[in-house]
């Protein structure tokens, strides 16, 4: 009772392609394929660039450049 045959899925392929068709079943299949693809390179992207979020001000400088920043803003 709790289990379905592979003729009872086959039944309901058929209800569906016959209620949807296989133009928009492709359509939506392709759709979804394309969204999984750029959420996969969105988080491939975020991997590679972990400080890109961060501002000038807020990354680490080099002890040796930090004195001639404080120089250029005490010039203007």
């Amino acid at each position: 009772m709790g289990s379905f045959s592979i003729w009872h899925w086959v039944v309901v392929l058929v209800i569906v392609l016959l209620v949807f068709g296989t133009k928009k079943l492709t359509s939506g299949a392709k759709d979804l394929g394309s969204a999984v693809k750029e959420f996969k390179k969105g988080m491939r992207d975020d991997d590679d660039k972990p400080t890109a979020h961060l501002s000038d001000e807020s990354r680490p400088q080099d002890p040796s450049t930090t004195s001639q920043n404080e120089h250029d803003r005490d010039r203007r």
